[in-house]
């Protein structure tokens, strides 16, 4: 028994040892692509951007949700959008929202966010981290990030993007705008339990959806003169709550539900897309199923996008001609 216990205590010192070592090399690797993606991710907001700017075109807000493997419906929306000739003046992001975001953002084609997603393995985002804060580090993340984003920067971005996340101490909403756009998006998408809080700067983050699942005021305070959101959380009506996982989803569920509504009432359009059945993060075919649910919610709300943005042309063209005369 008493060899038992030796071999036991060796056992745990050497699994602590190989953890150590592993969240050392994962933060060496992440640090050294950091230096050549730029710095850290950081908020230096300027809100009169887009209010001081004499816009002829109303400023059109893409604002895309929180919501895990639902995330693949931004791009059936995004897909629908780029269609129709509707390109969002800017974006913002929170957790899944900021990954189909800031791939869109820097350049990417709706096509290729599609490819990309439905090319993406389990190897290129997922490795585990056995710890007393999270199981996965997210490093992997922030790297496959980077790479799609050709090492962009936010503040390089083809499209304006802003990540939201949730400062851990306080419960603050930070909005990322500039710096690593991988790092940015790590931590927007760190569920707190799930994934390792990331430190930049010497503060710690974790998932944005905390504190705004849908960050419609963020786009409204930049000075969007149209919104349209995109609502992907689960509906707790149809949430399984017959086990311990499931109960701990209800309890997100609700929460994040009723933040959501309170912004999306300053929504002008809010896209719902129908995602009752559950969806696993690298099931191909669930990924396509859901992207297609984003696209037919978008088509159904195609006709009041037109007829806003019309209607928001012809208040401009009002404005320039009144401060002509």
């Amino acid at each position: 028994m008493k060899f038992l216990k030796i071999m036991a205590l060796f056992t745990s010192l050497a699994l602590a040892a190989c953890q150590q070592n592993n969240v050392k090399q994962n933060q060496m690797s992440t640090q050294m692509l950091q230096q050549n993606v730029g710095t850290e991710a950081r908020s230096e907001l300027d809100y009169n951007i887009f209010k001081n700017k004499k816009h002829k075109q109303p400023v059109i807000a893409l604002v895309l949700g929180s919501g895990g493997a639902r995330g693949y419906a931004h791009i059936g929306v995004i897909e629908v959008l780029e269609k129709n000739g509707i390109h969002p003046d800017f974006i913002v992001g929170t957790s899944a929202g900021s990954i189909a975001g800031s791939i869109y953002a820097s350049g990417k084609t709706a096509q290729q966010l599609k490819d990309i997603a439905l090319n993406m393995q389990v190897n290129d985002v997922r490795e585990f981290n056995i710890g007393l804060q999270g199981f996965f580090d997210g490093s992997k993340v922030e790297n496959y990030v980077n790479e799609q984003v050709d090492q962009k920067r936010l503040e390089d971005m083809k499209i304006p993007m802003y990540v939201v996340a949730t400062e851990l101490k306080h419960g603050n909403k930070v909005i990322f705008n500039k710096g690593s756009t991988g790092q940015a998006v790590r931590a927007s998408i760190s569920i707190p339990s799930m994934f390792v809080p990331v430190n930049i700067s010497g503060r710690d983050y974790v998932d944005g959806g905390l504190v705004s699942p849908v960050p419609v005021n963020v786009a409204r305070d930049l000075g969007a003169d149209i919104i349209i959101a995109v609502d992907i959380l689960a509906q707790p009506i149809h949430t399984e709550t017959s086990n311990v996982w499931g109960m701990f989803n209800q309890n997100i569920n609700i929460m994040q539900n009723r933040l959501a509504a309170e912004e999306l009432k300053n929504a002008d359009i809010v896209i719902q897309p129908d995602l009752r059945e559950k969806i696993h993060i690298f099931d191909v075919k669930g990924r396509e199923m859901t992207m297609q649910a984003g696209a037919v919610a978008t088509q159904q709300k195609l006709n009041r996008i037109e007829v806003l943005i019309n209607s928001k042309k012809a208040e401009k063209a009002q404005q320039y001609s009144v401060q002509a005369e």
